[in-house]
């Protein structure tokens, strides 16, 4: 099904007519110089397509290139020096053997590509381009351009070459007639007609496919998702011809593979990073969801200043109308791509309606809504999620498989992970005593942390059906779950003892709250001691009064101190800290704003 929806995407680009999309049996490739010939086929000049930039050539529509992984095999109408015009290029690198042996295949390169050249334009093809670029490879003369100033430049990059005719705009191959040839000729010389397994339609199978680039971590030179290269991986004895074990008709491969690749490409809007994995997203048809995407899960801060607030405010505003346009019943779909040595794995996969998407993303944004401070921004990006369980808060360091599982739960609307919870609250206790270079103390239970534990919670209470009240977006004085009540409890206590001592080197934040979080009982007896003697420290005795007040009020339901709390009690502990130390800072404006606490 995913290669069916890419092949229909294709499909979808061509009738839009849009520019850099490849027709079937060609591909978009840079190509720096290139060679001009007058009718005669004689040489003209070395056009250097480049930039000033950054020295990077023009990309033209070429004749789709041969996978090489090995042997020698021939592009058509363009190549590297070797084979275009049998010309030796030494990289410096190799060793001499190497070297040696890569310099003997040169005459064999250039004969292929002359071989592929007559092959699919014999002499009776009538076309002035083509005429040319025989005339010129069979005089076999290519001093004049050997001593052309921008040789020295091809030689150092080893650059493509191609052809163009004097006075002309567009390549030889891209001339109508030339491409109608190239068309009609033959792609594979395995010209046996098969059912392709993705249209059922007969056509010639694709034995390697056309690598994917632009996949985050993969080889630059691109990978497969299709690919067979051991017997173990084969069936039916189709040992010699991989492609067969699993044949995709040349068409259909082409389709896929130059639409997964347009996506793919540097500056698209349609293809976003979840942790180890390159997202790209798509509709059957045009529609403004796919512009929209980027911005519903950019990062206000990493993603070149664009903020998300308005985008996704615009889509909970529709969601909650409940009036949908009709194009939003048009099937949408997501897919997650990650490295796999030199495959691509399939992190995960999305099909549903743009209806359905916009309702699972709402959906999410709500479940992780909990207040916070003005500066921060209203909506959390999934980078933001992810990266705050990662160590030092980097982006390498985030869990491999946990991104495409975290997505994959957003979009199917099930529980998130369950490594979640477990990995975000070991960031919170690992960072308890956590302080910058200037000293500042860090806060260890964040926005980000707060809200992601808080989507975790409610996510489980509406899948599992419990009937306990969960957490919400601010402080509930009426939640009884013990977790949620020490939570609160160990903020005011914290905030007892800074009133008391001030700004100290060691709050009691950082050395209990990982006991205080998991076992209450061995921490809190000696917590509550403690404030009897911070209390009569604080000069503000109206203070002092709500303070005492806030814990009555907290441990009028507390029964005991528990010997453990589960894993799920730790987050509402957490929740629980967060809401209480947010009321305080509530407070605190209000009453700099002329208001009474």
């Amino acid at each position: 099904m995913i290669l069916q929806s890419l092949a229909d995407y294709y499909q979808r680009l061509v009738n839009e007519q849009s520019t850099g999309v490849a027709p079937i049996g060609f591909e978009t490739k840079e190509i720096p110089f290139l060679i001009v010939l007058d009718r005669d086929g004689d040489f003209v000049n070395l056009r250097d397509t480049r930039d000033d930039d950054n020295k990077k050539g023009r990309k033209f529509i070429v004749p789709q290139g041969e996978k090489k992984t090995s042997g020698i095999k021939a592009n058509l109408l363009w190549d590297t020096p070797a084979y275009v015009l049998g010309k030796y290029i030494s990289d410096g690198k190799k060793d001499k053997n190497k070297q040696k042996k890569q310099e003997e295949n040169v005459p064999k390169q250039h004969k292929a590509f002359i071989e592929r050249f007559n092959k699919v334009f014999p002499k009776s093809f009538q076309n002035d381009g083509i005429k040319a670029v025989r005339k010129y490879l069979e005089k076999n003369d290519f001093k004049d351009i050997y001593a052309h100033p921008k040789w020295q430049d091809v030689e150092k990059t080893n650059a493509n070459l191609s052809f163009i005719l004097e006075l002309k705009q567009n390549l030889v191959c891209q001339d109508e007639d030339v491409m109608g040839q190239i068309s009609s000729s033959p792609s594979s010389e395995h010209a046996v007609m098969l059912t392709c397994m993705v249209t059922g339609n007969k056509d010639i199978p694709s034995i390697l496919h056309t690598a994917i680039k632009g996949v985050w971590g993969a080889q630059t030179s691109g990978a497969n998702i299709v690919s067979f290269n051991q017997h173990a991986f084969c069936s039916f004895g189709k040992w010699d011809a991989q492609g067969l074990n699993a044949p995709v008709g040349s068409r259909t491969q082409f389709a896929y593979t130059t639409a997964l690749n347009t996506l793919l490409a540097k500056g698209s809007r349609q293809r976003m990073q979840v942790g180890d994995a390159s997202t790209v997203f798509w509709a059957k048809e045009k529609h403004p969801i796919e512009q929209e995407v980027l911005s519903l899960f950019a990062d206000p801060g990493k993603d070149s200043g664009r903020d998300n607030t308005e985008a996704v405010r615009s889509l909970i505003t529709s969601v909650k109308t409940g009036v949908y346009p009709p194009e939003d019943d048009l099937p949408f779909y997501m897919l997650g791509l990650s490295p796999n040595a030199a495959r691509i794995a399939v992190r995960f996969w999305y099909e549903g309606t743009v209806k359905d998407f916009k309702q699972k993303i709402c959906d999410h944004f709500h479940d992780v809504e909990i207040e916070h401070g003005p500066k921060e921004p209203e909506y959390l990006s999934l980078f933001r999620l992810l990266v705050c369980m990662a160590v030092d808060g980097k982006a390498d360091n985030i869990q491999p498989n946990l991104a495409g599982e975290f997505m994959q739960s957003i979009l199917k609307g099930t529980p998130y992970p369950r490594s979640l919870l477990p990995a975000v609250l070991r960031r919170i206790k690992a960072e308890q005593s956590k302080r910058s270079p200037d000293g500042r103390v860090i806060q260890n239970v964040t926005y980000p942390r707060a809200s992601l534990v808080k989507g975790i919670l409610v996510r489980n209470a509406r899948f599992y059906l419990q009937k306990e009240k969960e957490v919400g977006v601010s402080l509930d004085r009426e939640n009884m779950n013990i977790g949620y009540r020490l939570g609160r409890l160990f903020a005011v206590l914290e905030r007892v003892q800074q009133s008391a001592l001030g700004d100290i080197n060691a709050t009691i934040r950082d050395r209990f709250y990982g006991a205080a979080s998991t076992n209450p009982v061995t921490v809190f007896p000696r917590l509550m001691k403690l404030k009897n003697f911070h209390l009569p420290k604080i000069e503000n005795k109206g203070r002092v009064v709500n303070l005492e007040k806030e814990i009555s009020e907290i441990l009028a339901e507390v029964a005991s101190f528990p010997a453990h709390l589960s894993l799920e009690d730790q987050g509402r502990f957490a929740i629980g800290y967060y809401h209480q130390r947010n009321d305080f800072f509530t407070k605190r404006d209000k009453k700099e704003g002329g208001q009474e606490e």
